[in-house]
């Protein structure tokens, strides 16, 4: 259900459960957190779903089982957040709930035009996990991290792209195609380089 080319410099995750609108599952989470601990590190790396859906969220079962307020979630996005390449979420559709955490800890987000962002935790009665409303902030304000976190907004790709959550629209097919070539110049440094840089825009 999570597939992995781990070819070159450039490594692709996909999330692959596109008839569950890629819901994650704990075993998904673990698979994910084991990909991103490892140390044999890429120079970039691209976060993707398969199908129209980049992630619905928790499995609807595994959250009622209690996956909703696991600590997988957080480690995951802390896990993306920390890593010394270039992170890239190509998003190929709607992200919504828990999912937003890796998408928010990733470094650039792109996103097809029919992509809709959601967080109902409100809802739902769920708290977000801990790091996405600071991350969410820095990227959209406090404000309108409120309008999704707290008044349920449903917004689509042109408003993502307007307010800031999102860094770029590109076409389904030319997706993939945009992500690779926003790594290139990554894959041609080297880790020093990579890792110096990341930290001077966002110093710990």
């Amino acid at each position: 259900m999570i597939g992995f080319d781990a070819t070159g410099d450039l490594w692709t995750i996909t999330l692959n459960r596109p008839d569950k609108a890629n819901s994650l599952t704990p075993e998904m989470l673990e698979t994910l957190s084991e990909i991103t601990a490892r140390t044999d590190l890429p120079k970039a790396l691209i976060l993707t779903g398969a199908g129209r859906v980049f992630s619905a969220g928790a499995d609807l079962d595994a959250a009622r089982a209690g996956l909703a307020t696991s600590p997988l979630w957080e480690r995951l996005s802390g896990q993306i957040a920390g890593l010394p390449c270039l992170t890239i979420a190509a998003l190929n559709g709607t992200l919504a709930g828990g999912a937003f955490g890796m998408a928010l800890a990733c470094d650039l987000r792109l996103a097809v035009p029919g992509a809709k962002f959601f967080y109902p935790v409100m809802k739902l009665g769920f708290l977000p996990q801990p790091s996405d409303p600071a991350r969410m902030a820095s990227l959209i304000g406090p404000a309108r991290a409120k309008m999704i976190l707290m008044a349920g907004a449903k917004i689509g790709a042109d408003e993502a792209l307007s307010w800031g959550l999102i860094d770029r629209i590109a076409a389904p097919e030319a997706l993939l195609g945009d992500a690779r070539a926003l790594a290139a110049d990554a894959c041609a440094a080297t880790p020093a380089h990579i890792a110096a840089i990341k930290q001077l825009v966002v110093p710990d």
